[in-house]
């Protein structure tokens, strides 16, 4: 019987080529596991069930000159570098517009890591006559700090508000304490300032949450 000796060297080669693969083994499973843990990224069918609607080519509305609940002047710059969720109400909305700024405040505090820090959440009224800086002020803090308020001349909201197809119009044969039809949707708009789509009503916390992040994913690529 013949028995072979391997020497030192040899059995350190051995060792090093097994520690190797296992270490290759480790990456492949890891990077496995990692990738079924991650949610799987919508098409554009996908989101549009589940309440995103995404425009095919995001569209540019222009100019934006309207004032923010600070007193200062809110233009197209502030829109861009992160993702903006805009939704038109006003503060004498008596369900829908409360309800929404709720659910926003929900929908952000359940956002991650940079999704949340790259969100804006802000509120344009559709009733500019009664909606002040001071009004929105005392309203839009109240649901979350960090929320925008935005108001300004009828007529600059009305032109933000259709160029984002988000019609409004007072209900006639009212007095003073009128109220507004508007849309209860929340439009998208991109880190580049234009607009990208909206999520139509009624809102669900968890496909808004997938949705958006979908539409993240494809916009990075």
């Amino acid at each position: 019987m013949t028995t072979t000796t391997r020497n030192p060297t040899q059995a350190r080669n051995i060792k090093i080529t097994v520690a190797a693969i296992l270490v290759l083994i480790t990456i492949i499973v890891a990077g496995f596991v990692n990738r079924v843990q991650q949610p799987r990224v919508m098409t554009f069918a996908e989101m549009k069930i589940n309440g995103l609607y995404l425009l095919q080519t995001p569209r540019n509305f222009g100019e934006v000159k309207l004032i923010d609940h600070h007193g200062e002047p809110f233009t197209r710059e502030r829109l861009e570098g992160h993702w903006t969720m805009v939704f038109f109400g006003f503060t004498h909305c008596p369900d829908i517009c409360p309800t929404t700024m709720a659910f926003m405040d929900k929908f952000m505090a359940e956002l991650e890591g940079t999704e949340a820090q790259e969100t804006e959440v802000v509120l344009v009224t559709v009733d500019p006559a009664r909606d002040t800086v001071e009004q929105l002020a005392a309203y839009v803090p109240y649901f979350n700090p960090d929320f925008t308020g935005v108001t300004g001349e009828f007529l600059d909201v009305h032109r933000f508000a259709t160029a984002l197809n988000t019609p409004f119009r007072r209900v006639p044969g009212q007095d003073e304490n009128y109220q507004v039809d508007h849309s209860s949707n929340v439009v998208l708009i991109n880190p580049r300032g234009d607009y990208h789509g909206f999520f139509k009503a009624p809102l669900d916390q968890a496909k808004m949450k997938v949705t958006y992040r979908s539409a993240r994913v494809l916009w990075d690529y």
